[in-house]
């Protein structure tokens, strides 16, 4: 009985009548527009839903999509995938990340093929299950290699308290949880990106609340419109965001009201703020240096800071993309993946050459999936 009603829930929000009325509500509207509409969705879950269903193919031609950096596993730079590399070959060492991190090329290996030659590299579930792995483990030094925006950081900070609890002396953690809004400021600031309007990634906003894209409006007149994932809530989220560019407006709504506050979850965030502080910069694959754009542990939690307590193990010079690897510019709003020269040739979900390819929620993999080549 609780299947059934989960799929009507589902179908309702995938309806193809639903999705053809609102389309046809959106070309109406859209006649008022005085200029093309170039929207950034932030989030790689809403780039999967629009190739997917097909959306951009429903809306008038001036009104198209530039993808952003919204995606963990795109936008961290091989330094950091060295390190997670550069860990798990610590003498007696577990290291353990979640999902498409084990596939993503750093300079010159992944987790994938490290795991292939032995070492104990572990796809995890979720983060609790760390706790679990370290209690079997006394002997070995167990390392979570932690990603995510807002949405997932909350659990890290969990088992964070849980292991200081249960005076876990084997368990460590990479911090590597990065923010939304600082690199919706910086593609702004830069400038080079035709940016009218964002969508914004609605699991984040369920943590932070819709309080943090208030400055895009007031600082730049540029509208947020937080959206579900489902075809019908992008849609709706677009038919908004055409409504405020025809009145002239620029303000933050919230299409995903039935999960999104303006505060957002504060146990969440007072659990986050307890373990971690923001970084003074964090470099992002493909886009450099953003300041304050990452969180890091606290000092009172540096004995289980993986970057210090293995510190010797780990470099940060910075590493660079392969060449003909335009993932730095798809992440910026500055190319789409049918503009590089490899995709679908050379890089292809199997044999990735950039991370916007090998991820689950990148363009790349998105445009190959749904774009008739996978």
């Amino acid at each position: 009985m609780k299947e059934l009603q989960l799929k009507d829930l589902y179908d309702r929000f995938r309806d193809p009548s639903t999705i053809r009325a609102l389309a046809a509500l959106i070309a109406k509207e859209a006649e008022g527009l005085k200029e093309p509409l170039n929207i950034m969705e932030v989030c790689g879950g809403h780039t999967h839903t629009i190739m997917k269903y097909g959306l951009k193919q429903l809306l008038p031609e001036h009104i198209d999509f530039v993808h952003g950096p919204g995606c963990p596993v795109c936008i961290m730079p091989k330094e950091r995938i060295d390190h997670a590399i550069e860990l798990a070959n610590i003498e007696g060492a577990i290291l353990c990340t979640l999902g498409d991190m084990i596939r993503v090329p750093g300079s010159k290996s992944s987790l994938a093929k490290e795991r292939s030659k032995g070492r104990d590299i572990r796809s995890l579930y979720s983060p609790m299950d760390m706790i679990a792995i370290a209690k079997e483990n006394p002997g070995k030094k167990v390392i979570y290699f932690a990603i995510g925006f807002e949405t997932t950081t909350p659990m890290t900070a969990a088992v964070i308290e849980k292991a200081r609890k249960e005076g876990l002396e084997n368990l460590y953690f990479h911090i590597n949880h990065v923010l939304v809004p600082p690199p919706m400021h910086a593609l702004l600031e830069d400038g080079r990106a035709n940016i009218g309007a964002f969508i914004g990634p609605s699991h984040v906003s369920v943590i932070t609340g819709s309080k943090i894209y208030e400055p895009f409006p007031q600082k730049y007149g540029t509208p947020v419109v937080v959206s579900g994932f489902e075809p019908v809530d992008v849609m709706e989220g677009i038919l908004k965001i055409v409504r405020q560019k025809v009145r002239g407006e620029a303000k933050v709504e919230v299409q995903y009201r039935r999960a999104v506050s303006r505060e957002g979850n504060l146990v969440a965030q007072k659990m986050v703020q307890k373990t971690m502080e923001v970084r003074s910069h964090f470099r992002w694959r493909g886009i450099g240096d953003i300041p304050e754009s990452a969180l890091k542990l606290r000092e009172s939690y540096a004995h289980l800071d993986a970057e210090k307590v293995f510190a010797e193990y780990l470099s940060d010079t910075p590493i660079d993309d392969h060449k003909l690897c335009i993932c730095g510019e798809i992440l910026k709003g500055l190319a789409k993946p049918y503009d590089c020269q490899v995709f679908g040739k050379a890089c292809t979900p199997e044999s990735p050459l950039g991370s916007c390819m090998v991820s689950s929620e990148g363009a790349c993999n998105a445009y190959y999936r749904f774009g008739g080549l996978g």
